[in-house]
């Protein structure tokens, strides 16, 4: 338990490191854009490449995905429901709204998190491959055909997302693993000295963009800003424990991990799609501003509770 709570402290640390950075603007007005393509681009894939690449297929495939994808469905849902039948929101915010219910930073905080708590950044390549691959797609197909600006197809949405750097190296790194294909010590140490930097900068990059955070400050979409942060922080992780426990019977260690990375917070890519189509953009970034912050007291909270 100590080690788990010394994970925290360190990533808090580190957040911290990014907002007085932010806060001073010792790196410019550029400096966190470049910080973030950096990592999107590079180090990022580079961590996910050589982390998949390496790992046991079983960690790969595992009972805690199945729960990953159940419970971020049931909150994304649930979210659905009651936003368009009883409030009657127009589909394209329901789908940005369901998306910040159930989409988890499985990136900039899921790998500091998988690395700091749970001991491995393996536990994220499942979910980030699960999300790029199958919801994204699925979100982009509604948002298109609900919007205005909506022209792709299904089949274009599933290609963009496998431009992604994230996926793509995610995905070759999986036919490493599965396909046991040797990778020499010239490739993948560059690769593992370029990972190093990924989940630091990940924080930095984090902490900056906290300067200047206000959510709800003009109390635009109120309610369903409170609706999705309560789906995302409350019930998905509560929802992963339930399943896990009761349903699939996962160890106190699978369901520790399970239950962590269903209280990851909204991911910084529900943003994105909100301003691509101009539905919930407000909605996009309180929650995942709020999510955020509040993530942490559920993190820790879970780790108390699981964690002998």
């Amino acid at each position: 338990m100590t080690g788990v709570l010394q994970g925290f402290a360190v990533i808090a640390v580190i957040i911290g490191v990014g907002f007085v950075l932010g806060r001073s603007g010792v790196l410019g007005e550029g400096g966190q854009l470049v910080l973030s393509r950096f990592v999107f681009f590079v180090a990022a894939p580079s961590l996910l490449f050589t982390v998949v690449a390496t790992a046991r297929p079983d960690v790969l495939f595992s009972a805690v995905t199945a729960v990953s994808a159940l419970a971020a469905i049931v909150a994304a849902t649930a979210y659905a429901l009651i936003a368009r039948l009883l409030w009657r929101r127009p589909v394209a915010s329901v789908t940005v709204g369901a998306l910040s219910s159930g989409y988890v930073n499985a990136n900039n905080i899921g790998l500091p998190v998988a690395v700091y708590v749970l001991g491995s950044p393996a536990y994220t390549a499942p979910v980030i491959l699960l999300q790029l691959a199958v919801f994204a797609p699925a979100a982009l197909v509604v948002l298109d055909a609900s919007t205005a600006t909506g022209r792709r197809t299904a089949r274009a949405a599933v290609l963009a997302s496998l431009r992604n750097p994230l996926i793509g190296a995610a995905l070759l790194g999986l036919v490493v693993a599965v396909g046991r294909v040797p990778v020499p010590p010239l490739v993948l140490e560059p690769l593992r000295l370029l990972a190093g930097a990924s989940v630091p900068l990940m924080l930095v990059g984090f902490g900056m963009s906290l300067v200047g955070a206000r959510p709800l400050a003009a109390g635009e979409q109120r309610r369903e800003v409170v609706l999705a942060s309560l789906m995302k922080l409350l019930v998905m992780p509560a929802v992963a424990l339930a399943i896990g426990a009761l349903v699939l019977h996962l160890d106190t260690a699978a369901l520790h991990v399970a239950v962590v990375l269903a209280a990851l917070p909204t991911a910084q890519n529900v943003l994105v799609y909100a301003t691509r189509y101009g539905a919930g953009v407000v909605l996009a970034r309180d929650a995942g501003l709020i999510t955020t912050v509040g993530a942490l007291p559920v993190l820790v909270l879970a780790s108390v509770l699981l964690v002998p």
